[in-house]
């Protein structure tokens, strides 16, 4: 969905048929701010920028995309008319929030893997029409995205292998048929189905659920025979086991809890002052 599409169904979806506020109050230029009430790591700037111009606000930031952000705190400065400020309060405060929330525990997660090389990715498990969104959130808070859908990588799970029969052959068909530049990931739940997807010609293997050791024997194996092809971790990845997984030697990581399981930090607006009354 496009940007500018997304955040007027957004402010639509608040305001319905009119701010009822508005109805009955004055036009007064005015200054707000938005405040941290925890910690947490900025996102949200893009989106809330794209919004403040469509309505003919103005804004001051403190800080950018990506940095962190300490309670107490000022993140940005809002100016303009005050029946249109206030009836986007909610609006930025949430894109702020959603984002914000998703960039900070990403940021823990990627911590955990400084100085391993390993990059940690998101999922497709995102909430529905806000993929862009959370996939944007993840990249704020270090984390590199993985497909955006279907049709950039071509991912052979266990429900699609149950219905291939050859599945070399059917690799041969994938070659003559994608695009050139998209890659083949297969899901492995075992060492011989790795050995399987390496020999057919998979691009990235991922080790789905697989015990520290059998990756290891994974890794190990791809090393000495299959040096080009990439190595992806996940199932059930927590900050308690993302240590240990790095260190068996894969590229990749994979966690959809970075999304869905990311706690609303807290953020509040407050009006700062007031300017000229007209009606």
């Amino acid at each position: 969905m496009q940007k500018e599409k997304f955040l007027e169904a957004l402010v639509a979806e608040d305001v319905g048929r009119g701010d009822l506020f508005s109805r009955i109050s004055v036009h007064k230029q005015i200054r707000a701010y938005v405040i941290a009430k925890s910690d947490g790591v900025l996102s949200g700037k893009e989106y809330v920028d794209l919004l403040i111009k469509m309505y003919e606000l103005k804004c001051e930031w403190a800080f950018n995309d990506g940095d962190r952000f300490v309670r107490g705190e000022k993140l940005l400065w809002v100016f303009g008319d005050n029946k249109t400020l206030l009836s986007l309060e909610r609006s930025i405060l949430d894109l702020l929030l959603h984002a914000s929330s998703i960039a900070t525990l990403t940021e823990r997660y990627a911590t955990a893997l400084e100085g391993s090389g390993v990059k940690l990715l998101d999922t497709r498990k995102t909430r529905p029409l806000l993929r862009e969104f959370e996939k944007y959130a993840v990249r704020c808070g270090g984390g590199v995205n993985h497909r955006m859908g279907l049709d950039d990588c071509l991912m052979l799970k266990d429900t699609h292998l149950q219905t291939i029969g050859d599945l070399d052959s059917f690799m041969q068909e994938v070659r003559r048929t994608i695009p050139f530049t998209s890659k083949v990931e297969i899901e492995c739940e075992t060492f011989g189905m790795v050995q399987q997807a390496m020999a057919v010609g998979a691009d990235i293997v991922m080790c789905d659920n697989m015990p520290l050791e059998t990756i290891r024997e994974v890794v190990a194996y791809r090393n000495e025979n299959f040096p080009h092809i990439l190595l992806e971790a996940s199932g059930n990845v927590t900050l308690e086991t993302i240590g240990a997984l790095a260190q068996t030697g894969v590229d990749a990581i994979s966690s959809g809890s970075i999304i869905h399981q990311a706690n609303w930090i807290d953020l509040s607006m407050k009006v700062e002052e007031s300017h000229t009354e007209k009606r």
